[in-house]
């Protein structure tokens, strides 16, 4: 509010009319565009920390634009008219109420002035800065001394020290502080002013404009709490990956490049494996593949996936697969062992559903005992074709209570190559055929490539290059045996 003694300056030249209407216009149309997002794009979401920081944000977009609409409508209406910086009469509320609310979901902060005149200690407050403070005109404006005393204890020295520093050295004042509104409420305010001088050079009086941010800085601290929930919420997203994605390294055999069961003799098994990751890393399933020799010099080969993700999913895989190599190790035939792990599952405190094929293969006899419970079946590929294994009868694991698995039998030649692989390889509509699940056509069309490489290691090869850069939903795993002379 400018100063009946810096008259002297030239007065500002107001803004075209015409200039300032396009912006408040434009300044409406965005305001609706970003009320539009706040309402129909942020689905909120309470439990989701990203939906609140971004319903925080519109928020705080629309309070910044609802303030800029204000302070330019009053750049429109130009300087008020009336004495002391007051509002002009038709601007003042008709009941003279010194204390009011703030609209039913206004976003608009007040904006007040005073000035105060050092030489006749004449203290000009506008109405709108009475109804900040809750105070009546009649009452009068309160003097440089006593506005500190309606802040909170904690605020005075900083408004105390803003006023000397305006006063005696000549600085503007830009700052804020809290006061206790005779509501009970505390409010912020932000306060903008400057020294005017006399003719001499001397601070002759202070004027200063006052705006309640309130609303504001409460929207800017829920932006921060949201933001600062959501950045805690990434880190324990990100803890809890590098844990799952450790507990799998660490429970998934090390031998993913060879492995030979048993290691000499006739029929023996050449076995690779690999799990492929998921199209975004951070779903780290439960996926798992697994081979042993057992006591009586068979071999066992197991490949099954658990719904779900993260720490809980690799978790459980790890039981499972626990359990699956016990009872491989006290001689339980594989439609058995699916029946005990079912029952496993089933009766687990975070019970699960699961998919797995279990297969026993005896080196001597190069025969193949196999089950599956809900799991794609084993593919045969043998003198450049392939095909899967006839399907035997189950279910998923956990999915019922007391179900008999269905064992099957296969005789499998030197140079056979099994493959055993989870769902999640890859996507495809087609149908399979036979016992094949879709998204199996694709393998059994490598058979040429298959029957051409040397070993175990090299059909993983195979597999990877064709399907290491699909799209998948859940990470995959593939274990390959390639059956020797």
């Amino acid at each position: 509010m400018p100063s009946p003694l810096s008259a002297d300056r030239s007065a500002p030249q107001p803004p075209e009319r015409d200039a300032v209407d396009a912006l408040i216009d434009r300044t409406r149309r965005l305001r609706g565009d970003v009320d539009a997002v706040r309402r129909d794009a942020v689905r909120v979401d309470e439990d989701d920390p990203r939906m609140r920081w971004q319903r925080a944000l519109c928020d705080l977009a629309v309070h910044h634009l609802d303030d800029l609409g204000t302070h330019l409508g009053q750049l429109r209406e130009g300087l008020p008219t009336e004495s002391a910086g007051r509002p002009a009469e038709s601007e003042r509320r008709p009941d003279g109420a010194a204390a009011a609310e703030e609209p039913a979901g206004s976003l608009i902060g007040r904006v007040g002035s005073a000035e105060w005149n050092l030489l006749t200690d004449e203290v000009s407050w506008s109405d709108e800065l009475f109804r900040i403070f809750g105070r009546a005109p009649e009452a009068g404006g309160l003097s440089l001394d006593d506005l500190p005393s309606t802040l909170l204890p904690e605020d005075q020295p900083l408004l105390t020290a803003l006023v000397t520093d305006c006063l005696v050295d000549g600085r503007p004042i830009d700052g804020e502080f809290r006061i206790r509104h005779t509501d009970g409420r505390v409010r912020t305010l932000h306060m903008t002013g400057e020294p005017v001088l006399d003719t001499d050079g001397c601070t002759a009086s202070m004027w200063a404009v006052l705006r309640d941010v309130s609303a504001l800085r409460r929207s800017q601290q829920v932006v921060q709490r949201t933001h600062e929930s959501l950045r805690r919420e990434q880190h324990l997203a990100r803890t809890e990956h590098r844990v799952a994605v450790e507990l799998k390294e660490a429970v998934l055999p090390p031998w993913q490049s060879s492995l030979r069961l048993p290691d000499h003799g006739p029929g023996t098994l050449d076995i690779a494996a690999h799990c492929l990751p998921s199209e975004t890393s951070a779903l780290v399933g439960g996926g798992w593949y697994d081979a042993m020799e057992l006591p009586d010099g068979r071999a066992l080969l197991t490949v099954g996936d658990l719904t779900g993700h993260g720490i809980q999913a690799t978790s459980a895989m790890a039981v499972v697969m626990g359990a699956v190599r016990g009872m491989a190790l006290a001689g339980i035939e594989p439609g058995a062992l699916l029946g005990h792990l079912n029952q496993l599952l089933e009766t687990s405190v975070q019970p699960a559903l699961g998919s797995a094929v279990c297969c026993r293969f005896d080196p001597a006899t190069r025969t193949l005992d196999w089950a599956q419970a809900g799991h794609p079946a084993p593919l045969l590929f043998r003198n450049g074709t392939g095909r899967p294994l006839p399907l035997p009868d189950g279910v998923l694991l956990g999915a019922a209570s007391g179900v008999a698995y269905e064992q099957d039998e296969a005789h499998l030649l030197p140079g056979d190559v099994l493959v055993l692989h989870t769902d999640g390889l890859a996507r495809d509509d087609t149908a399979g055929r036979g016992g094949a699940r879709p998204g199996t056509e694709t393998l059994l069309a490598l058979a040429p490539r298959i029957a051409e490489a040397r070993s175990a290691q090299e059909c993983v090869r195979v597999v990877i290059e064709e399907f290491g850069a699909a799209e998948r939903l859940d990470d995959a795993c593939v274990l390959i045996a390639r059956v020797g002379a």
